[in-house]
């Protein structure tokens, strides 16, 4: 059996939205040193709150670059709300599975997105809830 399925390897040898947005309005950069897998998000919203643009810089791993690109794939078109609403689980899902080691790679890819949008709410002076944002630990990475 491979270690990768299809889906992982196209989207690590052929990622989607990569690069930067200037004056983007909202960047979430989230990773580890000890992992070695760092990402950053890059949102455009238009002013009906949809993500009409979406980029993606990522320093890691196959798993950790194709979870950010399938992430950004996700999120893309979607209310910032709807945004909010992705999980690790679903970006796992929609690559047809990563192996168990490389979990973490999605669940980056997840935090990665509410830190972007936590970034255009705090820009914005618009309210959340301050529990949707709560950073998972990377103890599993520890060397």
């Amino acid at each position: 059996m491979a270690l990768y399925s299809d889906k992982v390897m196209d989207h690590f040898m052929n990622p989607r939205n990569v690069g930067q947005i200037e004056n983007a309005d909202g960047i979430g950069e989230v990773g580890n040193a000890r992992c070695g897998d760092i990402m950053k998000i890059f949102l455009k919203i238009d002013d009906n709150g949809i993500i009409e643009d979406v980029k993606f810089n990522t320093f890691g791993c196959a798993s950790a670059i194709a979870s950010s690109s399938m992430a950004t794939e996700m999120i893309k078109g979607q209310p910032v709300d709807k945004a909010l609403e992705l999980t690790n689980k679903a970006v796992v899902e929609a690559l047809d599975g990563l192996p168990a080691i490389k979990i973490h790679c999605s669940v980056l890819a997840e935090e990665a997105v509410k830190a972007a949008v936590k970034d255009y709410y705090d820009k914005n002076g618009i309210e959340y809830d301050p529990e949707q944002f709560k950073e998972n630990s990377c103890d599993h990475c520890a060397v």
